[in-house]
């Protein structure tokens, strides 16, 4: 089996001691591991002179497998990696609790013991496509996200209008802060944290999520996922900023910014016993512990 592992270096030694744990396990199964480069090369020197490791800077559809190592945010940029290939991704947690990033670095060696046996499902996740009229070249070929696309305003303390199409019928202006267009998975995220609804997974909506809206009237709004959404940007100054998950891009006034549901799925895999309410809950005692 041919696999690929991608991670951050946010928390360095746990980071370590799940990539060192995970490369044993994986040799045990005489699998042929690559690592991203730019990954590989932070490593602990026990890691970085084994011979047994490759490395790559990009993937294509040889690859059976991507091993996230981090938390949400990690697996958000390996995407970038997997785009349309259909390579499922397996994410392990060495950050906080997250919704993607599920397997402890405890659970590795049983985790992975699974996975090869077969014992595993797939849950594939919608994902949002981007793009603007006149065309952006910041944005490049990675226009699409997995968690949301947000409109926000740059450089200002004062309000954003986001004007709002669906389907090419006016919907309104929001005057806010900004604008959150969110996906299933990415509702449990930014959307969640202004007020947005928690959408299963296997729902085929989109959540517009306004944020710190000044007309009490401006709510949360669910849409299908197969709708278009246009969206015109009106400020004091003359660019806002748009991101694409943790992707960041500024864009002029004059830009118009249309998301559509992308035409390619990610694929994560889960383990059998794992449901998304289950997590949810564990999510939801999590906060309760970080207030008490």
């Amino acid at each position: 089996m041919k696999i690929a592992i991608y991670g951050q270096n946010y928390a360095k030694d746990s980071t370590q001691n799940a990539l060192e744990i995970l490369v044993d396990v994986l040799l045990k199964y005489d699998a042929e591991i690559f690592v991203e480069s730019d990954f590989l090369s932070q490593q602990h020197e026990v890691v970085l002179n084994n011979t047994a490791l490759k490395t790559f800077s990009k993937l294509d559809k040889s690859y059976d497998l991507l091993i996230s190592i981090g938390g949400d945010g990690t697996i958000l940029r390996a995407i970038t990696y997997v785009r349309d290939l259909g390579i499922p991704i397996v994410g392990i947690n060495t950050g906080r609790l997250g919704f993607l990033a599920t397997i402890q670095t405890e659970e590795i060696a049983s985790a992975l013991t699974e996975i090869f046996n077969g014992d595993y499902k797939i849950s594939e996740r919608t994902l949002l496509s981007v793009t603007t009229q006149p065309k952006s070249e910041a944005i490049g070929e990675t226009n699409f996200a997995l968690n949301e696309i947000a409109l926000s305003r740059k450089n200002t303390t004062s309000m954003i209008t986001v004007e709002t199409h669906l389907d090419d019928e006016y919907l309104t202006s929001y005057w806010a802060d900004g604008l959150i267009l969110s996906t299933p998975t990415g509702s449990t995220g930014y959307s969640l944290s202004c007020g947005g609804p928690v959408i299963t997974p296997e729902a085929n909506n989109f959540a517009l999520t306004p944020i710190a809206p000044h007309n009490l009237s401006a709510r949360p709004l669910i849409i299908p996922d197969k709708t278009k959404v246009t969206f015109k940007v009106d400020g004091r100054e003359d660019q806002f900023l748009m991101s694409l998950d943790s992707r960041i891009v500024t864009l002029p006034n004059t830009t118009t910014v249309t998301v559509k549901k992308a035409n390619f799925a990610i694929k994560m895999v889960e383990r059998l016993q794992e449901t998304f309410l289950d997590t949810l809950r564990k999510k939801l005692l999590w906060g309760e512990d970080r207030r008490n």
